[in-house]
């Protein structure tokens, strides 16, 4: 790229792969990157003509579609800023963030109409319906809407996409420094901020991510997780769009019923995750059919005879992806280290980064070749990483970060902003890790969780938490401190113990037996594989499934204060 803009890679996208496919609904309608174009100049043309100016605030909240994409680029090709929510937030969440960033207009879908139709800021001036670029007017509520939806839209006026050249549509000059999105985070701590990232944050990122894993013009993704993460905004999104690549959307919540048959439509070639979705494969899929059988399960406890059963279960899972995937990419949160082993041992084309929504978000990877096991990868081209104060026993400590990724701060939070950077402009990660002699990073865990055990030695719960999901029946767990000791919470996968004990035709005391003996076991194998200094003192059972982040991250904060009974 020669200018580091969204306005500059689109155009230069639609020039080079003008009859590509680049954006498109799994079995329905595609667009060319010449068309893609034209409807973000249209949309963009509207946005001027209602006086929407270059650094103005303008929101997205919907579900994934092609006219997300459309609308992130209309947005940011005029130098007004994009404010992607989560369409996980609730009406109070949207009202503040619409406030805060003080939002003159918002593309929203109908199912998502409700949490604005009351909303009260002097500032939001437009409301677009994103289902079809309709015209919301004024006063409509969200019965009104529902009717109108059903009578197909006909009582709207829609933005009309005329087959001319597009008179009138005058931009403002972009610079790669100016502000390009506002991305309000829902993270583990609980705290919402507005994280400010330029248009070269998000281009520079793309470029390298496209380098590292060598996307082409021929590679096909099916997207799974939410754009409004800039997990799948940037890698996603931009990135294909700059490579000439194309992007399929579900018209359903990814679940495996409805993504085992569109990923036998789309047949991807790479596919962006978060560790949840494959250990769930692997959990629930693979190692519960090797685990029917006993002469299976006995013989996968043996290392030679494992490698094969995974060897052939891998082509198996590939043929479940469509057949053609090159590279599934994984990144939100730690991975398992028994489904790392098992995707090494299947030979599945998988690679693992690390990055955060400040950084755009990738700042390490590795493509499926040269990944290494437990590790996030090398730093990309152009970026730093460094370890602040390491220990010296073994070399770890807070990754802090610098390049041209990295945030520019945090909307009207000039203190948060302060905090997050050194004096010499690194930012400060808050995750804990270290480098190892060949440039890999390898991560502990969040500084903030680190819990200090009676013998001043540090306890990772992250880590620990990763061996009780290795236990069987654990669907999700979280690790805490109380009272001076380590109490691990648990999520059990009732329908696999419902399974294996038959407890449909069990009381409910027998079934609490059942449950507690469970437990218990998790408890003796778990201490047993872990340090004096770590080892848990409770187990207590989580009956509802934890609240989780977009990248499916656990809220820790959520459950730091409750009372352990």
């Amino acid at each position: 790229m020669e200018k580091y803009t969204l306005d500059k890679l689109l155009e230069n996208s639609a020039e080079k792969y003008a009859d590509n496919i680049a954006l498109g609904s799994v079995g329905g309608e595609t667009l060319n990157f010449k068309e893609l174009k034209f409807k973000v100049e249209t949309i963009s043309k509207f946005l001027i003509d209602k006086g929407i100016l270059p650094g103005d605030k303008v929101a997205i909240l919907s579900e994934n579609s092609v006219n997300w994409g459309i609308a992130y680029f209309a947005i940011t090709s005029i130098g007004s800023v994009g404010v992607p929510i989560m369409t996980e937030f609730n009406n109070s969440e949207v009202h503040h963030i619409l406030r805060h960033s003080e939002c003159k207009a918002i593309f929203v879908s109908s199912k998502q109409f409700g949490k604005i139709e009351e909303v009260k800021s002097e500032d939001l001036k437009h409301r677009i319906l994103l289902n079809d670029f309709s015209i919301i007017p004024e006063n409509t509520d969200t019965d009104f809407l529902k009717r109108v939806v059903e009578d197909g839209l006909k009582e709207f006026q829609k933005i009309k996409f005329a087959a001319m050249k597009l008179i009138g549509l005058v931009k403002s000059e972009i610079n790669e420094d100016d502000i390009a999105l506002i991305l309000y985070t829902s993270g583990t701590t609980g705290h919402s901020k507005g994280v400010m990232l330029t248009h070269k944050n998000i281009v520079y990122d793309a470029e390298a991510t496209a380098t590292l894993v060598n996307f082409t013009e021929h590679d096909k993704l099916l997207s799974i997780l939410p754009l409004y993460h800039t997990y799948e905004a940037t890698l996603g999104l931009v990135t294909p769009v700059l490579c000439g690549a194309s992007v399929y959307y579900m018209n359903k919540p990814p679940t495996a019923a409805a993504l085992l048959p569109a990923m036998k439509i789309v047949q991807p070639t790479i596919m962006l995750s978060v560790p949840l979705v494959i250990e769930k494969i692997y959990r629930l899929r693979v190692l519960a059919e090797i685990k029917k059988k006993t002469i299976t399960r006995g013989l996968y406890k043996l290392s030679p005879l494992r490698k094969k059963i995974n060897a052939v279960a891998g082509k198996k899972l590939l043929q479940t992806f469509g057949g053609r995937l090159r590279m599934f990419c994984i990144g939100g949160s730690g991975l398992a280290s028994d489904v790392e082993k098992f995707l090494i041992e299947a030979k599945f084309p998988y690679s693992i980064g690390y990055g955060l929504t400040e950084t755009s978000p990738l700042v390490t990877g590795s493509d499926n070749i040269r990944a290494k096991f437990k590790s996030c990868g090398y730093v990309l081209e152009g970026m730093e990483v460094k370890i602040d104060n390491p220990n010296p026993d073994n070399g770890e400590g807070e990754v802090f970060i610098k390049g041209p990724n990295v945030m520019v701060g945090y909307n009207k939070d000039p203190e948060k902003t302060a905090e997050v950077f050194t004096k010499d402009g690194w930012f400060k990660s808050g995750d804990l890790g270290y480098l190892d002699k060949d440039g890999y990073l390898y991560l502990k865990g969040r500084s903030k969780n680190v819990i200090i055990g009676a013998n001043g030695k540090n306890i990772y719960p992250e880590e620990i938490e990763a061996i009780i999901a290795e236990q069987d029946f654990v669907s999700e767990c979280l690790v805490l401190q109380r009272g001076g000791q380590l109490v691990a919470r648990i999520h059990l996968n009732y329908e696999h113990i419902d399974e294996a004990h038959s407890i449909e035709k069990l009381n409910e005391p027998e079934t609490r037996k059942i449950v507690k003996q469970i437990l218990d076991d998790i408890l003796v194998n778990l201490n047993s594989q872990l340090n004096s200094f770590s080892k848990i003192n409770k187990v207590v059972q989580q009956v509802e499934p934890f609240e989780k982040t977009p990248t499916q991250k656990i809220k820790r904060f959520l459950y730091s204060e409750e009372d352990v009974e």
